[in-house]
């Protein structure tokens, strides 16, 4: 893995040189776009709005539209200076409990790795960490952007988990969503019932992305040659459902599957 960023991480007076890696990766598939008639491959080009002419990249800058039409330029040195100290500083700020952390606001984990000089301060906090059940509450630079993240260890290494500011997080009180007044008791243990059957403890190994993978196996057989059939479209269910029936076959089908 090629580092992405590094620097250290900070609690109180103690600092932590570390190098940042990404922890995950995309497995969609990579599709080009080609014209129709001729299949020739799409590309876009950088182009100016005013005189319509293509832009070389090493001209372009980038810049920050403070009224209409003006515009004010920003430079590498720019984004550094803003605030130099934490440009390559994983600040922890405070100390939490995980659980208290909205599910909404994770984002994308990546992984710190210390350098020789900062080992055993990495696995101090590290061990501090396990020992205490805390996370800690970080703020970093990261592609010219302010952050904030979590610090936690998992197995032999800290974790540090992007997470997104409360901004970030859209309200969903315009939503129209139903109260609990039209379900009752009974549809409930059913549904309580359903739910005890299908717990299992959490495998990631699982789990897979299947239609990715339909889509590899279809595009394998267009190679070949070989017609692709489409998929018969699964029968809609009528709009006035019976839950209980429908409950009470999903626990039956089960039964048998086990």
């Amino acid at each position: 893995m090629k580092a992405m960023w590094s620097g250290s991480i900070s609690f109180g007076l103690v600092n932590i040189p570390v190098k940042l890696f990404s922890g995950s990766e995309s497995n969609k598939l990579d599709l080009d776009m080609l014209r129709k008639n001729d299949l020739c491959a799409i590309k876009y080009l950088r182009v100016c709005k005013d005189d319509n002419k293509e832009v070389p990249y090493g001209e372009i800058v980038k810049g920050y539209e403070y009224t209409d039409g003006e515009y004010v330029v920003l430079t590498d040195q720019d984004f550094e200076s803003a605030q130099a100290e934490k440009s390559h500083l994983i600040e922890i700020l405070n100390f939490i409990d995980e659980n208290e952390i909205d599910s909404r606001y994770f984002e994308k984990p990546y992984y710190l790795e210390p350098d020789k000089s900062g080992s055993k301060a990495y696995v101090l906090l590290r061990e501090a960490l396990k020992r205490s059940g805390k996370v800690g509450l970080a703020n970093y630079v990261l592609r010219n952007r302010g952050n904030i993240g979590i610090v936690k260890p998992f197995d032999k290494i800290l974790v540090l988990n992007a997470i997104r500011y409360q901004e970030e997080v859209r309200s969903f009180e315009e939503l129209k969503v139903p109260g609990t007044e039209k379900i009752s008791d009974q549809e409930i243990d059913l549904a309580l019932k359903l739910i005890d059957q299908l717990s299992v403890a959490f495998d990631p190994s699982r789990y897979r992305d299947t239609y990715t993978d339909a889509l590899k196996h279809l595009i394998e057989e267009k190679t070949r040659g070989i017609a692709v059939q489409p998929a018969a479209p699964k029968p809609q269910p009528a709009k006035v459902v019976d839950i209980m029936a429908l409950l009470k076959q999903s626990l039956k089908e089960h039964r048998k599957a086990a």
